[in-house]
């Protein structure tokens, strides 16, 4: 059975807490970088902030660009 567009959707969202254990950190530090915008901000849902993992991806390899660089 094929997965429905909602549910592919939902899925390209990551919580918190998801986000915190990609980063292998707290998600009060997930929250607190979002508070000094050093990550993208997520979008708000309710009481929850979803992050787009398209958009942690782009800034991840932004992030691994800019250290390579720093290291030449």
């Amino acid at each position: 059975m094929s997965e429905s567009l909602l549910q592919k959707q939902i899925r390209q969202y990551l919580t918190t807490a998801e986000v915190a254990e990609r980063y292998r950190t707290a998600a009060s530090t997930v929250r607190y970088w979002r508070h000094i915008g050093y990550i993208p901000g997520g979008v708000k849902r309710g009481r929850k902030v979803l992050y787009d993992v398209t958009v942690l991806d782009a800034w991840d390899a932004e992030q691994s660009e800019a250290g390579g660089r720093r290291a030449a």
